[in-house]
Formats: C-alpha cells, structure tokens, sequence
C-alpha cells in the first residue's frame, strides 16, 4: 500500500450532524412511518387501527408533518444548509458505478463525506427531488384529499377527486421506495452501523480527504 492508498484510508471522527439534524430525520421517519401504515389501512390494506382511526391519525399527523416540513425548510434557508443539495453532475456516473459494482469489491467511495459535503452528487439529486418535488405534492395532494368538502368555497370545484387521490397514492408508494432503498443505504458504511450512529450522536468515521474535492470545484471556462 502507497502512501496515497494510506493517507485515503486513513478515518477521522467528524461531528457531521446537528441535533436538530438529527431530531428532524427521526421525526420525519417516524411521521412518514405512521402516514404509510394508517394510509394503506384507509386503503383497505391493512387492518391494525380500524378504519375511523387510521383516518384520524392519519389526517392529524398529516397537517403535523406539514407544519414541521415547513419549519425544515426555514431552518434549511437560514442556516445556509441548502448549499449541500445545490445538485452536480460531477462524479455522478462514478458514484453510481460504486454503487452498482465498486461497493461489492470493496473499492473506496469515489466521494467521501465531509462536513461541508455531507451528501455526494446522486444523494443531492435524489433529496432535493424527494424535499423539492415529491414531498410538497404528496402533502398538496394530501391536503386537497383531506379538504376535498371545502373545494367549491375554495373555487378549486373543477379539481376531480379520483385523480389528487391517484396522484396521492403514486406518491405514498415512491416513498415507500424511498424508504426501502435508504433502509438498504445505511448498512453501507464503513461498518454496518456507522450511519446509524451518526444519526443518532451526530459523530461519524470518514475518511481522511482534502478540505476541497474536485467535485465540487465549478469548471471554470478558458478565455479565447
């Protein structure tokens, strides 16, 4: 092993996330949780609740989600933490290749973490697809769904019910895709817990980089 295999192995523990980081992700897992079971039980898919609570709970923790989505989004906006879903496509189709081949030969991710990056070129494109598109339709739709006697006073009369309730449905089984997938995501570390630790104490292992990948450096254009 050369130096440079050496200094690129080499693991430093970071404080990566913040409590408040931390407090959203498990709050938001457990909402989303809770929204998956009692809807597919309104759906005739489950049977836990009954389906009277299953609505209830489901309608209660729906606007609860909402409400702290919205406080998500303030704190994203004046903290400056948007700047690590800013998306590239830089080193993309590496990571993507890591992931479908590289992690099972045991080669090093193309993109460690960093506090300052926490997330790598595919993680940015598939959460800010998840907080900027699929999210606020799931909870429009899910609002349109629950306020759907107050549509005529509202002047949305020409909405039709079947389609926001499709639509609502298409979104609970992406995140159910989501969730699986991310379930899958976080025994990839470089232990099988090391991401779960980290989102509990906010400290993780990570490897030893430069303070500035090449990733994130913009190409800058040559004069002529």
């Amino acid at each position: 092993m050369n130096a440079e295999t050496a200094n690129a192995c080499r693991m430093v523990n970071v404080y990566l996330y913040t409590r408040y980081e931390r407090f959203w992700h498990w709050l938001q897992s457990g909402l989303v949780v809770i929204l998956l079971v009692t809807g597919f039980e309104t759906h005739g898919r489950l049977e836990l609740l009954g389906f009277k609570r299953a609505y209830e709970i489901h309608n209660y923790t729906g606007l609860f989600w909402l409400i702290a989505f919205a406080f998500f989004v303030f704190w994203v906006f004046t903290t400056g933490e948007w700047r690590q879903y800013v998306p590239t496509t830089r080193k993309l189709v590496a990571v993507v290749r890591y992931y479908l081949f590289g992690i099972f030969r045991g080669e090093p991710h193309p993109v460690p973490k960093r506090k300052e990056a926490k997330h790598n070129p595919l993680q940015r494109l598939v959460y800010l697809g998840l907080a900027a598109v699929l999210l606020p339709i799931q909870m429009a739709s899910g609002f349109l769904y629950w306020s759907y006697n107050s549509w005529p006073a509202w002047g949305l009369g020409w909405l039709s019910l079947p389609v926001v309730a499709a639509v609502h449905l298409a979104g609970a089984f992406a995140i159910l895709s989501f969730l699986v997938v991310h379930l899958y995501m976080i025994t990839t570390g470089h232990s099988l817990t090391a991401h779960t630790r980290a989102m509990i104490c906010g400290w993780e292992e990570i490897e030893e980089r430069e303070a500035v990948e090449d990733w994130e450096v913009k190409t800058r254009r040559t004069p002529a």
